[in-house]
């Protein structure tokens, strides 16, 4: 059975200290919800949420095998109504598990892992993993608070240009794993290309 532990207790037990030494990330527009143009359609990715939708900037150029996944899996409509198991207020909100479980993944072989330099301020989307580098599947985490601890741990493949504040919405779990009860669940994940 694959363990999808985000973070070891130990990294955990960091969330207490005080980050507010951390650059702050730029902003969530406080505009119209941002639409893809065919320019960029090809490596946006929607997340609707039953509070709004979330727009995804996917990252080909330093995480290739990890967007190709995210693409194939979501057109395929795998990502359709998959809770967000685990969330910590004031850190992320995982998903893409759909035992919500923290154990499950896809049908397709795990990933090796592409660590990158990009930070993992608010906003950045990062696949979760057990404790092998390569053992990225299909789970994935949406950070909330800049965590730049996860830095070349996780491999960050985009980041959320709009709708940061319905992801701010996810309901939160509890205790230090943040396990969530009756969890909210991404009802609906596409490509936007796929929606031409």
């Amino acid at each position: 059975m694959r363990s999808s532990v985000l973070l070891s207790l130990t990294v955990l037990a960091t969330l207490t200290l005080n980050l507010s030494f951390m650059p702050k990330a730029k902003a969530a527009s406080k505009s119209a919800p941002i639409e893809a143009n065919a320019a960029n359609a090809d490596n946006i990715l929607y997340i609707d949420l039953k509070y709004g939708r979330v727009v995804i900037e996917l990252m080909p150029a330093i995480a290739p095998k990890h967007v190709e996944r995210i693409k194939t899996l979501a057109n395929r409509g795998f990502y359709d109504g998959v809770p967000f198991h685990r969330v910590i207020d004031g850190f992320m909100a995982q998903t893409g598990d759909p035992t919500g479980t923290g154990t499950g993944g896809s049908e397709l072989s795990d990933l090796r892992a592409e660590f990158n330099d990009e930070p993992h301020l608010r906003g950045a989307v990062s696949m979760a993993r057990a404790s092998s580098p390569n053992s990225a599947n299909s789970q994935f985490f949406i950070v909330t608070k800049d965590s730049r601890f996860l830095d070349k741990q996780y491999t960050l493949f985009g980041r959320v240009i709009d709708g940061m504040k319905y992801v701010d919405m996810i309901k939160k779990g509890e205790g230090q794993g943040g396990m969530v009860k009756n969890p909210d669940v991404m009802v609906k994940v596409r490509m936007a290309n796929a929606n031409k």
